[in-house]
Parts: C-alpha cells; structure tokens; sequence
C-alpha cells in the first residue's frame, strides 16, 4: 500500500492542525492504520491507531482528549485532529499501514513519507 501524507506546518502552541493520509492499494495485509510521531533525539512513538472496519480508536496516553483520529472508508483516507497542540507535540508525523492495530511500530509494513508539524510559542 502506499500512504501519501497532506498536512502539517506551523501551528502556535494552542492551536489546532490537521493531517491526512491517503492509502492507496490497500490489500489483505493493510488492515489497520496508526499515526506515529518522531521528534529530534527521540524515538517513534505511537499516537493513535484505528482498523478500517472496527469503531475502536487507540490513543497514547499523551494525546488522549486533544487529538482525534478518524477515517473515511470511501476516500481510503485517515486523519489526525490535533488541537491544543503543545510544545511536545513538535515532530514528524508518519501514517502506517498494518495488518492489526498496535502500539509498536514493528507492526506496521508501511510507512507515509512523513510530514513535520512545527509550534511556535
């Protein structure tokens, strides 16, 4: 599958963002869609994930009730909403694609090019 990210910038610590991602090719084996975020220094983390079919959505704890993933079927497209976005939420966000929803970027086969989500203070 091939994941094709729009989105990102300059938001101000507060402020709202929003990323998509469209997969394209999806087969058996793209089951499941996450966002992960990698910041300078750090590891990839996960941030949300979600499976095509179930109504189940999983959040890091760190954006539980500021950002919202969500998807529509029909454009083979997810989102992320991210509001009151803070000083941590400065990264690169990646969508992937898997066969299972976890937490663990070992589970996902396939990996958007990235976008770059900047705050100001």
């Amino acid at each position: 599958v091939q994941l094709v990210q729009s989105g990102g910038g300059v938001v101000q610590a507060g402020g709202s963002l929003r990323l998509s991602c469209v997969a394209s090719g999806r087969a058996y084996d793209s089951l499941a869609m996450a966002w992960f975020r990698q910041a300078p220094g750090k590891k990839r983390e996960f941030v949300a994930g979600m499976s095509w079919s179930a109504p189940r959505i999983y959040y890091a704890d760190a954006v539980k009730g500021r950002f919202s993933m969500s998807r529509d079927v029909a454009k083979d497209t997810v989102y992320l909403q991210m509001d009151s976005v803070g000083p941590e939420g400065a990264a690169v966000y990646y969508c992937a694609s898997g066969m299972g929803v976890g937490r663990r970027k070992e589970r996902y086969n396939d990996w958007g090019q990235g976008t770059q989500a900047t705050v100001s203070s």
